[in-house]
């Protein structure tokens, strides 16, 4: 039996440490649900007053955002504290599906494709259709994720290894924060614009959520950045992110918009120079013993 002189020191303050967390990924979930809110109370203003829906087009867009900088900090908390457990794992994924899932997609469908396109019409059926298939994209790259995490030995073969320095595929946060950038870089309902303007936008907005959707579920490496910051890089990456900072607080629409696309393409970008690198050729065994 535990007494007082027995009982481990400072185990309520360990015991505590596991809500930090769960709290992030709380903060996560609300968020998710206030951008869906944000979207709907806004849908119902698109044709009344394209000007008031514009304000809460804005707040479900900072939702996103404020909800990407809750789920990094939920998993760096965790590590960093070594206060991960299983349930946390499976609760981060499950907030995932909805404020980077459910929400853009509800976000997308009230800014530009139920704004700009009638019900009846085969662009809004096509448009709904992708945003369906955008949440499952999103939704098994989330799925991926969790099994590379927890059963790396059993994948099917052909898939790349998983390593702490990149992802396998686009993962969700940075796509969700994409469209949300650009929304809050044009707060303005799509149907504001004359209509063929809007339909191309609109049109164009369907094809960024296809493009998205394949570069999730692709084997695409992105970088993870959790083995960034160590020794010397430190003093550059606290320089480098005091610099973001500052751009972000002075021009938040444009640096938003200019950091989520990036880091989009930086995967592309480094996946076409390694296609087309040339590679070495391997060493016959009697070039070796020669």
């Amino acid at each position: 039996m535990e007494t007082e002189e027995t009982r481990p020191p400072h185990r309520g303050l360990k015991k505590g440490l596991y809500l930090i967390p769960t709290a992030f990924t709380a903060a996560n979930i609300a968020m998710g649900f206030l951008t869906v809110l944000s979207s709907v109370r806004a849908f119902q203003l698109v044709a009344v007053s394209p000007e008031q829906a514009a304000v809460y087009f804005k707040y479900a867009a900072v939702g996103v955002v404020f909800a990407i900088i809750f789920d990094t900090l939920d998993g760096r908390v965790a590590r960093m504290t070594r206060t991960a457990t299983e349930i946390g794992v499976q609760l981060d994924s499950l907030a995932d599906v909805l404020t980077f899932g459910i929400a853009p997609t509800v976000l997308m469908y009230a800014w530009a494709i139920g704004a700009t396109f009638g019900e009846s019409t085969a662009l809004h059926n096509f448009g709904v259709f992708v945003l369906f298939m955008y949440l499952m994209c999103g939704t098994f790259r989330l799925a991926r994720f969790n099994l590379q995490g927890t059963r790396p030995r059993v994948l099917s073969e052909g898939t790349p290894k998983i390593d702490k320095k990149n992802f396998v595929g686009l993962p969700i946060p940075p796509a969700a924060g994409l469209l949300a950038s650009i929304v809050y870089l044009h707060p303005l309902p799509l149907n504001v614009f004359e209509e063929n303007l809007s339909h191309l936008y609109t049109v164009l907005m369907i094809t960024l959520m296809v493009v998205l959707g394949l570069l999730m579920v692709s084997t695409i490496r992105y970088t993870s950045f959790k083995t960034v910051g160590k020794g010397r890089q430190s003093v550059y990456l606290l320089l480098l992110v005091a610099a973001l900072g500052m751009l972000t607080w002075l021009f938040p629409q444009y640096m938003l918009f200019a950091i989520a696309a990036t880091y989009v393409a930086h995967g592309v970008v480094w996946y076409l120079i390694s296609f087309f690198r040339p590679r070495k050729r391997p060493v016959e065994a009697s070039e070796t013993n020669l």
